[in-house]
């Protein structure tokens, strides 16, 4: 059974990676955007999610990014960071790595080339969980990954005692009721913004770690707290227009919309990492319109 207390709740931003021309992390704008993430009230950060690129960065890269993101923070919000690899060993080298930069937790994930059965799933996130010692939350996403995590393989994951959480992008809350009933407490449920967040919390999750609270970040506490009051009908108009912006970002890369999202902000984050596009002309006149209509442009 899990013994660890979970350390994370509420609104975790997955940062963009500003990367400049000549391949270095833009360490002042990142650290910049760090500040004022924080500033608006996020509960915690998380390098190096979907959002983050991590699959388009090099090792050093994401090295960088995790080391300029727990340097920014100086210890007000945990930082929960990506770990994504398609072999165990590699996995546990970076969680270890992480750990020593100072990082508060992990975000595992596996990437897959070749399917992989369900005792391959479990041994690789129990692997990275007993790497070292701190809390881990496991990601799912079974649009994008080959071999997703089972509802058995989570249920199992969950007696792992430095298994906290797990977050959920699989846009099936039903699914997140049956993660909840079969691990009874022994792990927290995060919504990612595949989901609608208020309906996530309203059946027992904690929070939700997405990229559109980089862009959002003062409107998605605000419903955050909303929902831990239990005030389900101030939450659910809040949802409305915040849900707006979740459907413009549905129809474009993801990283390409929360880049262009910052930077009408004012953040110089740079465009998404080749080969993935930059955001169209199109996109950019949606996701300010979205923008702008929730007070966040």
């Amino acid at each position: 059974m899990s013994t660890t207390p979970n350390p994370f709740h509420g609104v975790f931003p997955y940062l963009v990676s500003p990367i400049r021309p000549d391949g270095d992390v833009d360490a002042e704008v990142l650290s910049r955007l760090c500040d004022d993430l924080i500033s608006a009230g996020v509960h915690g950060l998380a390098p190096l999610g979907s959002t983050g690129e991590f699959a388009y960065l090099s090792a050093a890269q994401r090295r960088r990014v995790v080391q300029v993101v727990v340097q920014a923070t100086r210890g007000r919000v945990p930082v929960l960071a990506g770990v994504a690899s398609t072999s165990t060993a590699d996995a546990v080298a970076q969680a270890q790595d992480f750990a020593r930069l100072g990082c508060d937790g992990i975000l595992a994930i596996l990437e897959a080339y070749f399917p992989i059965n369900d005792d391959g799933v479990y041994s690789y996130f129990k692997a990275v969980a007993d790497a070292m010692p701190l809390p881990v939350v496991l990601y799912t996403n079974p649009n994008f990954q080959r071999s997703d995590l089972s509802l058995p393989v989570i249920e199992r994951l969950s007696q792992v005692p430095n298994i906290v959480g797990i977050k959920d992008a699989s846009s099936n809350t039903g699914r997140l009721l049956s993660i909840l009933q079969r691990v009874q407490g022994r792990m927290q449920v995060f919504a990612a913004s595949a989901h609608i967040p208020a309906c996530v919390m309203m059946i027992g999750g904690v929070g939700w770690m997405a990229g559109p609270a980089c862009v959002a970040p003062r409107q998605s506490v605000a419903l955050y707290e909303l929902c831990r009051r239990g005030d389900w009908p101030a939450a659910m108009a809040a949802q409305q227009p915040l849900w707006h912006l979740n459907q413009a970002f549905a129809k474009y890369n993801l990283a390409a919309c929360i880049k262009g999202g910052l930077q009408l902000q004012g953040y110089a984050v740079g465009e998404p990492l080749a080969p993935q596009a930059p955001l169209p002309p199109e996109g950019v006149v949606e996701v300010r319109r979205a923008l702008q209509a929730i007070g966040a442009l």
